[in-house]
């Protein structure tokens, strides 16, 4: 293969672009801005066509079967009511031709495309021919050049043996010879849907303005899940057309002309007639105008895609669709705000000031609203936040601080019990400086309950320490006895 050849072939599958970056000083870094969609979509097809999928079905309205259709679920349901099956005897001789190396009439393959790119590249050269892709060429040359591609032979087309008008009606053959459409028949209703797309007024009518972005949007997603010959070679066939719109100066061939030429080839179902599409027509040749006008820009992933492809591989959460992105993105710049703030605050002394007295404020204003709230447990429970933190500024004695009564905690003999039954050791010398003379007395009616009950292992040690601290506690009170009598009678111990 030529080198020309060759690069523009590498040109149409990759797109690189030159990213210089600061941070690497006189290096010269090649990124390919959809390494990871390219990544995502050998890897795991299935999650690369949920994800664009998903989106696509954001942006058009996919009933059912057409959404079905369109992931190869069902067959597509043509126009006249055509289906793929028809054809299954044309698919069998495509399928001998196949055999045989045949280029024309055979399933797309790489293969037969490095075969047609020969005549893309040619007639590249002789876009300012009046009437190219309209004007036909001798049939008989066409027959002559059409052998040898398909004997796989390198053609010579500069010899002047062959006319730029048999290079394009060769073309043309190549393509309407293809056993379904280069866009494929399961999508056919989404192009009919994108070719709807249009704008809304104010209050929410569709227009019969057309949709630009969102049609370029759906049509970038749609082309993403195209099997990859179908794609590479619709690169390559849209980027001509392109160019020959650019010299319609000269050729007489606008974006329009060129749509009326190629739509029955590269988007209308096989065996149908102008009758079975009807008003659809119009709606395809203006798609195909559409496609050749904008196709600089309709082999990029969206960005959203993009991102959600990356961040896959790089491990984060994958976000499904540009809505989720967007708000990623919203939520990112929120978090951003207060840690600017907070920088500001540590070079800025004055700053830092105007916000102590700003929180002083508000937490001044937030006591005395719980203060004004009626008596409750949250109440309580609020102020008793507000007296657990020091650094939090409260009222001064002007403000009357409402006491707040504590519980005190219930000595369950149930759960004393329980306890006993499980065999859990008791520890109730603690709780014991705190209690009442009612909570001794009920203390000792436990006692004796307690010895009824039948003794547990753990029961041995229980017992001990209930005397054990029922003998700190006639210790104690004694010491308490003669210490007041000392008092009264004012004589040494």
């Amino acid at each position: 293969m030529p080198l020309q050849k060759l690069s523009a072939f590498i040109d149409a599958i990759c797109r690189f672009v030159i990213c210089n970056d600061s941070s690497l000083r006189g290096q010269t870094v090649i990124f390919n801005p959809d390494f990871f969609v390219e990544k995502l979509r050998h890897e795991k097809p299935e999650i690369f066509t949920e994800l664009v999928v998903s989106n696509i079905t954001r942006l058009i309205d996919l009933p059912g079967a057409e959404l079905a259709q369109l992931m190869g679920e069902e067959d597509p349901k043509l126009p006249g009511g055509i289906g793929t099956a028809s054809g299954f005897f044309r698919s069998l001789m495509s399928l001998k031709r196949k055999d045989k190396g045949v280029v024309f009439g055979s399933p797309l393959t790489e293969e037969g495309i490095a075969q047609v790119s020969q005549l893309i590249e040619y007639l590249h050269k002789h876009l300012r021919m009046e009437g190219l892709f309209r004007v036909p060429g001798n049939s008989l040359r066409q027959q002559i050049l059409k052998d040898a591609l398909n004997s796989g032979a390198d053609i010579d087309l500069e010899s002047g043996e062959f006319h730029s008008n048999d290079v394009a009606s060769l073309l043309k053959m190549f393509l309407g010879e293809l056993p379904e459409p280069l866009l494929t028949h399961k999508h056919f209703q989404a192009h009919l849907k994108i070719a709807g797309l249009m704008q809304f007024d104010d209050k929410g009518n569709k227009t019969s303005t057309p949709d630009k972005e969102r049609q370029i949007e759906a049509l970038q997603l749609l082309f993403l899940i195209l099997p990859p010959p179908n794609r590479n070679l619709l690169r390559l066939l849209l980027g001509l057309l392109y160019q020959t719109a650019k010299k319609q100066d000269k050729n007489k061939m606008s974006a329009h002309n060129l749509a009326l030429m190629f739509a029955p080839h590269i988007l209308w179902p096989r065996n149908v007639t102008a009758n079975d599409l009807q008003e659809n027509i119009t709606k395809l040749n203006d798609g195909v105008a559409f496609m050749i006008k904008h196709s600089q820009k309709l082999f990029k992933a969206p960005a959203y895609v993009r991102e959600c492809a990356r961040l896959h591989y790089l491990g984060s959460r994958v976000h499904a669709s540009k809505d989720d992105l967007d708000l990623l993105t919203s939520a990112g710049s929120k978090e951003l705000q207060p840690l600017k703030s907070q920088k500001r605050s540590r070079l800025d002394p004055s700053h830092q000031e105007e916000t102590q007295q700003h929180t002083e404020e508000a937490l001044k204003e937030l006591f005395h609203h719980i203060h004004s709230m009626p008596d409750s447990a949250k109440k309580k429970k609020l102020i008793r936040q507000f007296h657990k933190h020091p650094g939090t500024l409260t009222p001064g004695p002007d403000a009357p601080t409402p006491p707040v009564q504590r519980r005190t905690r219930s000595r369950s003999f149930s759960g004393l019990i329980k306890r006993r039954m499980l065999g859990n050791p008791l520890i109730l010398e603690r709780k014991s400086r705190d209690s009442t003379p009612e909570s001794e007395g009920a203390s000792k009616e436990n006692l004796h309950l307690l010895q009824r009950l039948p003794a547990s292992p753990a029961s041995h040690g229980t017992r001990a320490k209930l005397k054990l601290s029922e003998g700190r506690k006639e210790v104690r009170n004694s010491v308490h006895t003669r210490y007041h009598k000392h008092m009264l009678s004012s004589t040494p111990l």
